[in-house]
């Protein structure tokens, strides 16, 4: 993705002042793994290749994916295949879960955090992650963007209390973002060419983020929930 291309030119500082969301996203894993006490078991639904497990060395941790989603992904490092609208384990299995930038791509969101509910303790918490305004990926399997009412709503309705529920930047990260993806349209040498008329305004709208204070162009939204006991 154009993404892993450009953070791959980048200085780590800058690479992670342009991609705010990806951050933002590892931030959050790593304070939510931090918080956890040590042998918790922890389920990462829609694991991927698994590249939020190294957070969790001093927890149990299970990473599951259906393994449908990209074809360039290795998924030999996952413990478990499966759906996440229908889980292999039992009830109560899991002190805590996490789902990350996952919802979009299954067809029955409420069905998925029922099933992480259910494999929660009482009290369990959840770490869910998802799009707002973001292009198509992974298709087919792209189904849904989120507003912060819909995941308040999805979550009252799977059993989970009180969300605390984060945008991750405003309109003029989102409008930086898009400076980006606009590379994507200029093949071979022309992308250098665009990124001189792209990457400097890309550089500097983030800047004026702060006045976009209700934060409604947000590219997604950071959640906590806890299992209703």
């Amino acid at each position: 993705m154009i993404y892993d291309r450009v953070r791959s030119l980048l200085p780590g500082p800058l690479a992670r002042y342009v991609m705010h969301f990806e951050t933002a996203i590892e931030q959050a894993v790593a304070d939510f793994a931090k918080s956890l006490p040590p042998h918790a078991r922890v389920l990462d639904a829609g694991a991927g290749e698994g590249n939020y497990k190294a957070h969790f060395n001093a927890q149990n941790y299970i990473g599951l994916d259906l393994a449908v989603g990209d074809s360039g992904w290795d998924y030999s490092r996952l413990d478990a295949v499966g759906d996440l609208s229908a889980l292999p384990f039992r009830d109560s299995v899991f002190d805590a879960s996490l789902n990350v930038v996952t919802l979009e791509h299954v067809r029955e969101p409420r069905r998925v955090l029922e099933e992480l509910a259910r494999t929660l303790v009482p009290g369990g918490r959840l770490l869910l992650i998802a799009p707002h305004e973001w292009e198509e990926h992974q298709q087919p399997h792209d189904y849904y963007r989120y507003t912060r009412y819909g995941l308040e709503y999805l979550l009252s309705q799977a059993g989970f209390g009180a969300p605390e529920i984060q945008p991750v930047g405003g309109f003029f990260r989102l409008l930086s973002r898009r400076m980006l993806n606009a590379l994507q349209f200029f093949p071979g040498p022309l992308m250098l060419v665009a990124a001189v008329f792209f990457v400097p305004p890309a550089l500097v709208l983030p800047l004026f983020d702060t006045l976009d204070r209700r934060q409604n162009f947000t590219l997604g939204y950071i959640c906590s929930a806890r299992k209703l006991s």
